[in-house]
């Protein structure tokens, strides 16, 4: 089996950023608003409205960083056909041609300034572009067009995030050809083609390098008799719509979100974590907030969220728990430890310890939390492991605690 060492790099990036942002974030009613609650011809007047603050690309790879993500993903041309990237003569459909500016360019900047991988999103339908409809064959030369200049203007890239095939599942895609484009300009680029809600983890085209979840449990990809190894992503919003939807209050716990990256991690997947900045490129100050929270977990933990590759360990009788394999140790994930609290103020009522029984074939040398550095009393006996846990100290709940086992 052929094992690419970029897919591999993008295995240990673990965590991105999705970036939702377009006309639809000036209407503030969804992604798919043109599609569902307003005119054509009233949509085409955002255009005179859309016009993001000047440091709108900084901020957002500034929060990116905070949450721990390694890579953004911006929709750098989503169903409505509107481009956020200068499109060459190919239309005047595009934010260069309605504001003067390039804001992929300005996107690109804002990632490498901080050390973050952009990475493009083109929709693979299009709502505004007649040849969709009309001349299929057409499009996919305009559709080719369009990606030739992502590749050609923009530098080394991450990769591309396709989206949309689903809606014309019979039609010939001449994946070939979009492929093969992308690896003449971009060898080492991730080809992602997102198979949607009602395929998840279904394997494509033979140049497609990761399986995708959309608000999915991953898995491993399944290699019995395939050609090569394929990474696995799983993408999640905060609420319900990806792009800005000022009147969605349906937010995730963070709790939840955590629980997703660690699944993710437990199979090997990265997390790609969505927003959708206003109409003004910023975001809401729910999603800066999540977003700043959920990376102290992030920072706390780090070690054991990147590279760390998944185990085949099963923890006795715990469905939850898991083992990651890191550099010289492996990491042991511990879910829903009770804070130690007086009945009276903690809704779980304590228990003193908790046994996590599970087999190593190496010799244990030590256990530690990873957030304070505190032992964990643990017995071998041959390569039988019991490992006890217990309440964590008044004044934490990190909901998901992980801890290093050093061999």
């Amino acid at each position: 089996m052929i094992v690419n060492e970029y897919i591999r790099k993008f295995e240990e990036l673990g965590l991105g950023l999705f970036v939702h942002f377009g006309l639809y974030s000036v209407h503030g009613k969804g992604e798919w608003a043109y599609n569902r609650n307003i005119s054509p011809e009233d949509y085409q007047t955002l255009t005179e409205r859309f016009s993001p603050d000047p440091d709108w690309a900084q901020q957002l790879a500034l929060v990116a960083k905070s949450a721990g993500c390694r890579y953004i993903t911006l929709t750098t041309r989503h169903h409505d056909g509107y481009s956020l990237f200068d499109t060459c003569g190919l239309n005047t459909y595009d934010a260069p041609h309605a504001m003067g500016r390039d804001l992929v360019r300005e996107f690109v900047d804002a990632c490498r300034e901080q050390g973050l991988i952009p990475f493009f999103y083109h929709t693979l339908l299009d709502w505004h572009e007649p040849s969709y409809r009309e001349n299929f064959p057409e499009y996919l030369k305009y559709l080719r067009s369009s990606v030739e200049l992502l590749c050609k203007n923009y530098g080394e890239i991450g990769g591309l995030w396709f989206d949309g095939m689903w809606d014309k599942k019979e039609a010939d895609w001449e994946e070939d050809e979009l492929y093969g484009l992308i690896r003449r300009y971009q060898p080492k680029a991730m080809i992602i083609n997102n198979t949607g809600l009602s395929a998840g983890g279904k394997r494509g085209h033979k140049e497609i390098d990761a399986l995708t979840f959309e608000r999915g449990r991953p898995r491993r990809a399944e290699e019995d008799g395939e050609e090569k190894h394929l990474a696995t992503e799983m993408c999640q919003v905060f609420a319900n719509h990806w792009g800005y939807a000022a009147r969605d209050f349906n937010f995730k716990s963070l709790p939840e979100i955590l629980g997703d990256l660690c699944i993710c991690r437990r199979h090997g997947a990265n997390l790609l974590l969505n927003v959708g900045p206003m109409g003004n490129g910023k975001l809401r100050e729910l999603d800066r907030a999540m977003l700043t929270t959920f990376g102290e977990w992030v920072e706390i933990h780090k070690e054991a969220l990147y590279s760390a590759r998944p185990t085949d360990i099963e923890v006795e009788g715990k469905e939850k728990e898991f083992l990651l394999r890191g550099d010289g140790c492996y990491y042991f994930f511990a879910y829903g430890l009770p804070m130690k609290a007086n009945v009276n103020v903690e809704l779980e009522r304590e228990r003193p310890e908790y046994q996590n029984c599970f087999s190593l074939p190496e010799k244990i040398k030590s256990v530690k939390w990873l957030d304070n550095g505190e032992p964990l009393s643990f017995v071998q006996e041959g390569e039988r492991v019991t490992l006890t846990t217990a309440p964590q100290r008044y004044g934490e709940q990190l909901v998901i605690k992980v801890a290093r086992i050093e061999i």
